[in-house]
């Protein structure tokens, strides 16, 4: 039974909302949103609890806020969540810790961990398993060598662990760089050693196409090894605000057999547990499938799961706090989960069939936003969610006017 059920989530933005919901969903209860300046979509939402953590709070503060909630829920089935690759790190740094205290935890162990979410490694597994992923160079930007790029400009550069990138800020700094030469990507290493990130970057070849190109795949592997939810979608549009780039705005559910087979064997080569989440993208000039990475933890969008007819926290409940054996679950529903005014959704799609499609689901009631929910009744809430829905025509006309055939 999970009527003593307690979701404490780790994080303050969309993400963190869209897990809460899927929570309020299946179990009807409230959720503990832990973060320092969490977004008013959770301060203002009937299901959610804050507990404040102390800006830029360090992994001590953060594990004795966590073990201090635990102590004042005895009794309480506690699972957590987390939903950056900081706090995914973080979970899998402390397991066992976190486990003495109390809490389920849908992560994989760090050693999992630290392999999948290190991209060069990542890239390494993908090979041996023979799935497709683009060429790249890792640069060790403390040692001070620029090595030769085997593929031309324009090119892609990137941490390869993103937790070691979010120790570091400075001016200009973007999550991805789109890189048009070489005297660019060597004016990028001047400013990252330059703000001291001493770590490695990767140098990708551009994969070309446009945000449609993209797919995600949401999984959940659950305690006895087995991929028990597979789910999938075709991105529509990105965010394109420096900070911001890659994550998802608005796609179309859909079920990709191919990609869920090769999701299915690295998940599995690897001995991974909990949730995870890919980033693929299928290349217009040969239609094959490249991986771009896999991130630890569900995933900002994961909500479009819900909303198609599978929720992951469901699968997760049942089989680490009931302990049952669930049988596989996969989404085949197609709804339009997006966080875009329609009309700007439809100026980005410029494939016609495609728009129409997108069109159809906007017309027959498949559209989908996860801030947007029957459950919420503060009016000043949902002003503001209309405002940030809005506020992506200013966003996209800033960073992003007109689609490209290179998504940059």
């Amino acid at each position: 039974m999970t009527t003593d059920l307690l979701p404490v989530i780790v994080g303050g933005d969309i993400g963190v909302y869209a897990i809460g919901r899927s929570f309020h969903e299946a179990y009807g209860c409230r959720c503990i949103c832990l973060a320092a300046s969490p977004t008013d979509a959770i301060t203002r939402s009937v299901f959610f609890d804050v507990e404040t953590l102390p800006p830029h709070a360090d992994d001590r503060q953060t594990l004795a806020v966590l073990r201090g909630l635990a102590a004042a829920n005895p009794g309480r089935k506690l699972v957590l969540m987390a939903n950056d690759d900081r706090h995914s790190v973080f979970v899998g740094r402390y397991h066992s810790e976190l486990e003495k205290a109390g809490y389920s935890l849908p992560f994989p162990p760090v050693e999992v961990t630290e392999r999948v979410t290190d991209k060069a490694q990542f890239a390494q597994i993908c090979t041996e398993l023979g799935i497709d992923t683009p060429r790249t160079v890792s640069v060790n930007v403390g040692s001070g060598e620029t090595p030769s790029l085997p593929f031309d400009f324009p090119v892609v550069a990137k941490a390869a662990r993103g937790d070691a990138y979010d120790q570091v800020d400075f001016p200009g700094k973007r999550k991805i760089y789109f890189i048009e030469t070489a005297a660019e990507l060597d004016e990028l290493w001047a400013t990252l050693r330059k703000a001291g990130f001493d770590d490695t970057f990767l140098v990708q070849e551009l994969i070309p196409g446009d945000n449609t190109q993209m797919r995600s795949i949401t999984a959940y592997v659950d305690s006895h090894g087995d991929v028990t939810m597979i789910g999938s979608a075709r991105v529509l549009l990105e965010d394109h605000a420096p900070t911001m780039i890659g994550n998802p705005v608005a796609m179309i559910t859909e079920p990709f057999d191919d990609l869920w087979d090769s999701a299915r064997a690295f998940l599995t080569d690897t001995g991974y547990r909990g949730f995870a989440n890919f980033d693929v993208k299928v290349d217009p000039r040969d239609g094959r499938a490249v991986f771009f990475e896999v991130n630890p933890r569900i995933g900002r969008n994961s909500w479009y799961m819900s909303a198609a007819g599978v929720n992951p926290m469901s699968i997760m409940v049942r089989d680490l706090i009931d302990h049952e054996h669930v049988k596989p679950q996969e989404v085949h529903n197609k709804i339009l989960y997006s966080l875009v005014p329609d009309a700007l959704l439809r100026h980005y799609v410029r494939d016609e069939e495609l728009r129409q499609r997108v069109h159809a689901l906007q017309r027959s009631g498949k559209r989908k936003n996860p801030l947007v929910y029957t459950a919420e009744t503060s009016l000043v809430r949902s002003a503001i969610v209309a405002l940030q829905t809005l506020n992506h025509i200013r966003k996209f006309r800033r960073f992003y006017p007109e689609a490209t055939d290179r998504s940059f």
